[in-house]
């Protein structure tokens, strides 16, 4: 299982995430339709984007799933950041309470 704060980066993009939130779901976490890898590690050349899953991320924001997963994006790519073929989405910000 993936660790709160390993940091990963795509095989496809120039994307690199850190793991906020950790859950099993991550296990299969895709960027751009190629597995993500550690930052560092070698990447498979043979890899390509899947141009169904390249609508690209955005630096600075939080990425989710429906088990809690969460993401952070600290270099943003091209790839959509998923798990398996499913997309995760943009966690919004809380709106901040209303000053009265």
């Amino acid at each position: 299982m993936i660790k709160n704060g390993t940091r990963l980066q795509s095989q496809v993009c120039d994307t690199q995430l850190i793991v906020v939130r950790s859950a099993d779901s991550l296990d299969d976490l895709r960027v751009g339709g190629a597995p993500a890898v550690p930052v560092g590690d070698p990447t498979d050349s043979a890899l390509s984007l899947d141009d169904s899953l390249a609508d690209g991320n955005l630096m600075g924001k939080r990425y989710v799933d429906d088990t809690g997963a969460e993401v952070l994006v600290t270099k943003a790519g091209k790839g959509t950041i998923s798990v398996g073929s499913t997309p995760l989405s943009l966690k919004e910000a809380k709106p901040l309470p209303a000053s009265d």
